[in-house]
């Protein structure tokens, strides 16, 4: 697969504030975003938007390359006391990402695991409410800055889930018995989109097999709509490679729905044993980074984002974590090591986020009439002249007039 389906020319014709065409004016033309998602978990930079802790070339370091992050919204942890969210924690992380240009999604609305414990003893009934008020609650709270939304994790596995400490039920596994997993999607679907018109909700799952099509299959049957659909793809015991990341975008593509890599993550040290079942299982002392294995990183992260952002059906991917310190499970899954220095898999993939795939301000010169022809990766622009300038986005569409004032 090429990646021409992601590349756009667009004309434009530059005038001044009195409608005057701006013929042979040199103009400095940069781009500003990419529309497809290149995106990371913004859960470490929490801490610094909040000024609770000086993390500026981490922050520096993520922003030379994402424009889309996820803010976690796991309940036991969002909200570990009844009536005590931490809402204004993660508002104010939010709008420190939105200010500096970058897209957010939350992640998750509703999921079975890092839950409310103090829930589970709940009859049922006020289970639902409370799950409806939650998903209500959060949505409403940050829309216009969170728009986006893993609105169900994991549904596959959630009526079944049975790693409950102490045998207490796990309510919301409970719950998805009892409604069905179409009827627990709906719930956390439509319930989202009632409290935000405009938000795109997405179902996300790690279980890339055939059930999760049958899930997806019966929930659309079923008269519920899903905006997106979102696929793990954690990789702690080895890259899938290309061929099979590209069936299973294949596979999941026969919907029409965009699709989402929303968990991604390659180690850059020993791979986790292939007999392991589930990842949470492994436990080590240490889990180091190796050179043999983060060049081996950098070429596989490399290669998968450039089969992925080939295949016409995908829109965007989350790599799961900047760095290794405090890594899902220990592993050495980051781009940057705990130093902070940069892994090959950081510059790797900044080559092509951020080079190859990138306009740097570029100047150039518009013809006799004031036009000017743009190509580039669909995104955001923009054009300057002198203190003057205009954003624009580079998309399929008619010549289009733009002011410089």
């Amino acid at each position: 697969m090429t990646l021409d389906h992601r590349i756009e020319s667009r004309t434009f014709t530059l005038t001044g504030a009195d409608g005057t065409p701006l013929a042979g004016r040199d103009v400095v033309v940069e781009q500003l975003q990419h529309d497809f998602g290149f995106g990371n978990i913004g859960f470490e930079l929490v801490p610094h938007a909040n000024g609770e802790a000086d993390l500026s070339q981490l922050a520096q370091d993520w922003l030379a390359l994402f424009d889309t992050a996820t803010l976690p919204f796991y309940w036991g942890q969002f909200e570990p006391e009844r009536g005590q969210p931490d809402t204004a924690r993660l508002l104010t992380a939010a709008r420190w990402f939105a200010e500096r240009g970058v897209r957010l999604k939350g992640h998750p609305l509703v999921w079975h695991t890092v839950k409310a414990q103090w829930m589970d003893p709940l009859p049922s009934d006020e289970v639902l409410s409370l799950t409806r008020g939650r998903i209500t609650r959060e949505v409403e709270s940050f829309a216009g800055l969170i728009d986006t939304w893993d609105a169900i994790n994991e549904s596959v596995i959630m009526p079944q889930f049975t790693n409950e400490p102490d045998g207490v039920p796990n309510a919301i596994s409970r719950l998805a018995r009892e409604l069905g997993r179409p009827g627990i999607i709906r719930l956390a679907l439509e319930t989202a989109r009632a409290a935000n018109p405009a938000a795109t909700l997405l179902i996300n799952d790690f279980d890339l097999s055939s059930r999760y099509e049958r899930v997806i299959e019966e929930t659309l049957e079923a008269g519920v709509r899903i905006d997106a659909i979102g696929l793990q793809t954690h990789m702690h015991q080895g890259y899938r490679g290309e061929d099979r990341l590209l069936e299973v975008a294949d596979r999941f593509s026969r919907f029409g729905l965009p699709l989402h890599f929303t968990e991604v993550s390659l180690v850059s040290g020993d791979l986790m044993p292939a007999e392991v079942e589930d990842l949470n299982d492994y436990v080590v002392d240490e889990w180091p980074s190796t050179p043999e294995g983060e060049e081996r990183q950098a070429d596989e992260l490399g290669a998968m984002y450039r089969a992925l952002a080939g295949h016409p059906a995908v829109e965007a991917i989350t790599y799961w974590g900047i760095t290794d310190t405090d890594a899902w499970l220990g592993a050495p899954i980051g781009l940057l090591r705990p130093d902070g220095s940069r892994k090959p898999s950081y510059d790797r993939l900044h080559s092509l986020i951020r080079g190859e795939w990138w306009l740097p301000p570029t100047t150039m010169t518009t013809d006799d009439d004031g036009t000017l022809t743009v190509r580039g990766w669909r995104g955001r622009y923009r054009v300057s002249s002198d203190s003057a300038s205009a954003e624009f986005e580079v998309a399929a569409g008619e010549p289009q007039q733009l002011v410089l004032a």
